[in-house]
């Protein structure tokens, strides 16, 4: 159960990750369409830097339970 839950969490994590990613370069998927820059940049990198150390976290644990 500890194994799924680690793996779980890191799968969520590099999605979240790859999202923000995402958000930040092209402006995929939460890009308003009047605005001609993006006006959430700040989450996107508060998003990233916590979907990195969420990322980092799971993988560590999932180390530790082998």
């Amino acid at each position: 159960m500890d194994k799924i839950l680690c793996f779980g969490s890191l799968g969520v994590a590099i999605l979240m990750l790859l999202i923000f990613l995402l958000d930040l370069i092209i402006g995929v998927p939460f890009k308003p369409k009047d605005s001609a820059d993006n006006p959430f940049t700040f989450v996107d990198v508060l998003g990233f830097l916590a979907s990195a150390i969420v990322a980092y976290l799971a993988f560590n644990a999932s180390k530790d339970l082998k």
